[in-house]
């Protein structure tokens, strides 16, 4: 994939990530662009990529072939599109865009193009994850009968605890739940195959006002920072919450998403119950699945190709034993995205998620933010 030429946007936690995973895919980033000139610089001395001035120069270089994008959320919409026109390929961190509108429109101008259009929910991408994606899609389980299941964090827990992310203005009206409950979605949605019909949710801000430093501070980093000076700053987005679900098909279900849960640094997990039998899995432990049964004793199956399905083997790099983890899934996405562009499947069959993956996870949060707004149930829109 080295004749690929890749620019990534954005320089803080997600850009260098980002670079990480293609840099072990082979892939050939040449340059990087930060918020300012300085933060450019810095990451060009960090990473050894070309420090570009400004979002139009990557645009204009036209022997750059892809486009990652890894701003803050308010600049999702603009740039992807700005990208679509000027014939890069796009792979955009999650949210897509600021709202559904927006999100429909990437939609449909990413299908009018000839160009792969992707989002970062790389957290389906475990292999554990996708194996149970194998098993519950070809029926081996049976009908679904509920699906339950968390993601937590800790990094917010304290008032003095601050980011971009926790204001409306720069990330969105929904935080918690657009920031790492969208990942969970998406995950359910890609094993299974059943969409959230409707949602009934309760979110809760736990802190209406933090402390910001005078100075950005790094998604994560607040903990292992040293932070002086700081100011009272009013927030409105949420800390944490429950949302109820009932899915296609007669599932039932339920999601709790926190920030402000101590010793949880990083925590999805779900359990899926099915007709003949269930599911279990958890982040933090990645590299085994629970699978219950009624009859027998249960299993844990460990990640190891020569245990796992085709499908899955093409997504897990190292041999059993050989644990794999969070960086692993940013580079088996790209992988997905960047194999497609090399054979042009993008429009036929991609195994990426899609544009029209992240305009449904925008819908969700909306009718999440409906419903805790009007206190009851609300079904989510097509």
């Amino acid at each position: 994939m080295h004749e690929i030429k890749t620019v990534v946007i954005g320089a803080g936690f997600m850009g260098p990530a980002h670079t990480e995973a293609l840099r072990r895919l082979n892939v050939n980033v040449s340059g990087i662009l930060g918020v300012n000139n300085a933060e450019s610089k810095r990451a060009e001395a960090a990473l050894g990529l070309k420090a570009y001035e400004s979002f139009q120069q990557v645009l204009d270089d036209s022997s750059v072939n892809v486009v990652h994008i890894t701003t803050p959320n308010r600049l999702h919409y603009q740039m992807a599109r700005d990208a679509l026109a000027a014939g890069k390929h796009v792979l955009c961190e999650k949210p897509l865009a600021n709202n559904s509108k927006e999100s429909a429109e990437l939609v449909k101008i990413a299908a009018d193009s000839n160009l792969a259009a992707g989002v970062n929910y790389n957290m389906r991408f475990y292999p554990l994850c996708l194996e149970a994606k194998k098993m519950l899609r070809s029926g081996e389980l049976g009908r679904v009968y509920s699906i339950t299941g968390s993601y937590v964090q800790d990094w917010l827990l304290y008032p003095t605890d601050y980011n971009w992310r926790v204001l409306a203005e720069e990330g969105g009206e929904l935080r918690a739940v657009a920031d790492i409950g969208t990942h969970w979605l998406d995950m359910i949605y890609n094993i299974t195959g059943l969409e959230v019909e409707s949602l009934c949710a309760d979110l809760k801000t736990v802190h209406p006002v933090r402390r910001r430093p005078k100075g950005e501070v790094e998604t994560f980093s607040g903990k292992v920072q040293k932070i002086d000076a700081t100011e009272a700053i009013d927030i409105t987005t949420d800390d944490c919450g429950s949302i109820m679900l009932r899915f296609t098909g007669g599932a039932i279900g339920h999601l709790w998403v926190s920030q402000t849960t101590a010793g949880r640094k990083n925590c999805l997990r779900y359990e899926i119950a099915a007709e003949k039998n269930a599911l279990a899995w958890n982040s933090e432990q990645p590299n085994e699945l629970w699978i219950g049964h009624r009859k027998t004793p249960n299993q844990l199956l460990l990640k190891d190709p020569g245990l796992l399905s085709g499908e899955t083997r093409n997504y897990v790099s190292y041999p059993g034993g050989h644990n794999e983890g969070y960086p692993d899934s940013f580079k088996q996405c790209f992988k997905a995205f960047y194999t497609a562009i090399k054979a042009k499947t993008y429009k036929t069959k991609p195994d990426f998620p899609t544009f029209a993956d992240g305009h449904k996870e925008i819908l969700l949060c909306e009718a999440v933010l409906e419903s805790h707004r009007k206190g009851g149930w609300i079904r989510v829109k097509k």
